[in-house]
């Protein structure tokens, strides 16, 4: 059972290193994104795993690391590329499609049109923009 730890230790390694490298060579954010976190969630989640076989008594706690990871990584990553994107940070040149493109723009009126009320009604000061405050 080391050797099955050994060789999960060593595979998740290689995967966080790869990772780093995507972070580096990747054109623009979303590359970057993608890149760090599939490479960070495969990575952690085989060291996660290789602790299981490592050390017996810290199986509860792997599991729920690796539990943890698999769930959060996603659903972080998806909201801080959403956000970029409606933010109007532009892809990369060498980027082949925009498929938010469309539903994003409609998504960014939404948004812009609600903060628009806010402040002509004075409901929610804190969501208006403060630059003239």
């Amino acid at each position: 059972m080391t050797v099955v730890g050994e060789i999960l230790m060593l595979i998740g390694g290689i995967f966080l290193f790869l990772g780093s490298l995507g972070l580096v060579r990747m054109p623009d954010v979303y590359n970057r994104l993608q890149t760090g976190t599939k490479a960070s969630t495969l990575g952690a989640m085989s060291i996660g795993l290789s602790a299981m076989f490592l050390l017996p008594g810290a199986v509860g706690k792997a599991v729920l690391l690796v539990v943890f990871i698999v769930l959060a990584n996603p659903i972080a990553s998806n909201t801080i590329g959403r956000s970029a994107y409606l933010s109007g940070i532009r892809l990369s040149e060498k980027s082949v499609s925009d498929a938010w493109g469309v539903q994003a723009s409609s998504e960014a009126e939404m948004v812009e049109g609600a903060a628009d009320d806010a402040t002509s009604t004075g409901a929610a000061p804190e969501a208006t923009d403060k630059k003239g405050a």
